[in-house]
């Protein structure tokens, strides 16, 4: 467990997603106005796998407090424990909505589709869909005009525990957590 540690706080010094303030909108604010854009990074490595992940993202500001967009996902999986290492590639999108309930709180509810690549023998692999129903809330804290840091947990509706642990899951656990540094462009 602690060689996972500093991973995970790699994963997080890396994070980056698109948000938005307080600031009022204009009466007649132009698309231009209304679009945000961002993304996340994710870098690993321990003695089982090398992992990189990028999920860019675009938004669109609906009213001061309703936001809608879509992200999109890669993740690169070097399985070291395997020799020659095995190397798999997967790919998502998931469409989301963001309310801003009061100050730095937000709800979220986001689906997300992802294709799943994973090893079944010490030299092939084969894909699976995942389909997941994710919902939740956060706080997030402006540090500036286009930056500032956000804590989210969400429950993943659509989780079915592995029935053992050969099962293919997109999931460990029906909660998603991802804590970041943010920054809008």
């Amino acid at each position: 467990m602690k060689r996972l540690i500093l991973p995970c706080l790699l994963c997080l010094a890396f994070a980056t997603s698109a948000q938005w303030g307080e600031e009022p909108m204009s009466d007649k604010p132009d698309f231009k106005d209304r679009m945000f854009f961002g993304g996340g990074l994710g870098l690993s490595f321990d003695s089982y796998a090398d992992y990189f992940s990028i999920s860019p993202l675009v938004g669109y500001r609906i009213t001061n407090k309703l936001a809608g967009g879509m992200s999109f996902q890669y993740r690169y999986t070097k399985y070291k424990t395997f020799n020659p290492a095995i190397k798999t590639n997967d790919f998502g999108v998931a469409p989301f909505l963001r309310y801003n309930v009061f100050g730095p709180i937000f709800l979220h509810a986001e689906y997300e589709y992802l294709n799943y690549e994973f090893p079944v023998t010490t030299t092939e692999t084969t894909r699976i869909d995942f389909s997941s129903f994710l919902l939740g809330g956060g706080f997030f804290q402006p540090l500036g005009r286009n930056a500032g840091v956000f804590a989210m947990a969400l429950y993943n509706f659509s989780y079915q525990a592995a029935a053992n642990s050969f099962e293919p899951r997109a999931y460990d656990s029906p909660w998603v957590i991802r804590v970041g540094i943010t920054a809008g462009f």
